[in-house]
């Protein structure tokens, strides 16, 4: 682990001094490129750096202790701080090793997320809609952006369907973990007689295709316009500016009427189409590393039941990892950092484990 961990610091150290080379910083997409990477090596170098100061530490304590003839004081706080120092050494040893997973290449991307009404009639559309506003919230919390791509709304409020793009580093390597079944334990607003009722939406979030290798014949789409419907406004209401496109061999359809321009309408639509057919060839992948790899965590598995949001009593449970919130109201509103990187954590664990397993055999 040492030699590989000094080659990344010496990587770490090239790559710095090329984030300084006239050359590649006139190239934006070089410089783009450098950059990245020498960001996603900082963590390991700065713990690395840590590591080997506690080595250094544990070193010189042990050598005055060593010293029978040395200072009977020093030889006391030497062993003291040894007492400290020695439990750091493997669970920092246990931080590079985690640190050392391979990150999947996709995590950096933009996110595309999609919220269905499940089970449940109006009640799970209006929780659809909860879960929207939880994770704008999450998003605006972040520093991240989010774009409307296509709404169709329900009749009591929320939404039937409601999908998004989400822009910021990393929101993908977030949002994926996401995908599932959601189900929420509440009294509906509809209910007379304050029975607590179960419903459900599901999210699946999608990877922004942009610089994958996706061939869409245009000669499989069969795109239709049509005049778009909803909280648009006069003007949506009075141009054929939605669009939807059909691609013929996967049945795939997918439809956009959150801009008024037709052609934005129908950019943003091929864009959802992309992610989509991308997204077939992932589960496909995870169909096949479902043998190996039983855990729900990162099993992109739409149908797994991954949290459940009880109001009656307050609560917020990740049924992956075994972890409860008992802020929901903070939770609704956004707060869903405890979760995001419990599971990431949790996921990066399970990998590592593969990966001992994996050399053991």
């Amino acid at each position: 682990m040492i030699d590989k961990l000094e080659a990344i610091a010496e990587n770490y150290k090239k790559l710095g001094e090329q984030l300084a080379d006239p050359e590649i910083m006139s190239d934006m997409d070089q410089y783009k490129k450098v950059t990245k990477k020498w960001k996603d090596l900082e963590p390991i170098v700065q713990k690395f750096a840590e590591y080997k100061k506690l080595l250094n530490d544990i070193a010189g304590n042990k050598e005055l202790l060593a010293d029978k003839d040395g200072d009977e004081e020093l030889r006391e706080m030497a062993e003291m701080e040894l007492t400290e120092l020695e439990p750091q050494q493997e669970e920092m040893e246990n931080d590079l090793k985690l640190l050392l997973v391979p990150k999947d290449p996709n995590d950096s991307a933009n996110a595309i997320v999609e919220i269905r009404a499940g089970t449940g009639g109006d009640e799970a559309g209006i929780f659809a809609g909860d879960l929207f506003r939880m994770y704008t919230k999450y998003v605006e919390k972040r520093g991240w952006r989010y774009e409307l791509m296509d709404v169709n709304e329900a009749e009591k409020g929320g939404y039937k369907e409601i999908v998004f793009s989400i822009f910021g580093d990393e929101a993908y390597g977030v949002f994926k973990f996401e995908s599932g079944v959601h189900r929420v334990q509440r009294v509906p607003q509809t209910e007379t007689q304050g029975r607590v009722h179960t419903s459900a939406a599901t999210v699946a979030t999608l990877l922004e295709a942009e610089d994958v290798e996706i061939d869409i014949n245009e000669n499989d789409l069969k795109i239709d316009v049509y005049r778009s419907s909803g909280n648009g406004g006069q003007s949506v209401n009075t141009t054929d500016s939605a669009v939807r496109i059909t691609h013929i061999p996967s049945g795939i359809v997918v439809t956009c009427q959150d801009e008024k321009s037709q052609l934005k309408n129908k950019d943003k639509a091929k864009k959802v189409l992309k992610a989509r057919l991308y997204d077939l060839e992932l589960q496909k992948q995870q169909a096949e590393m479902k043998e190996t790899r039983q855990s729900q965590i990162g099993s992109g598995d739409r149908s797994a039941k991954i949290r459940t949001y009880n109001y009656p009593q307050g609560r917020c449970t990740d049924n992956r990892i075994n972890h409860t919130s008992y802020n929901l109201d903070k939770v609704m509103d956004g707060e869903l950092f405890e979760f995001t990187e419990k599971i990431q954590i949790a996921d990066n664990a399970e990998r590592m484990a593969m990966m001992e397993e994996e050399s053991k055999s």
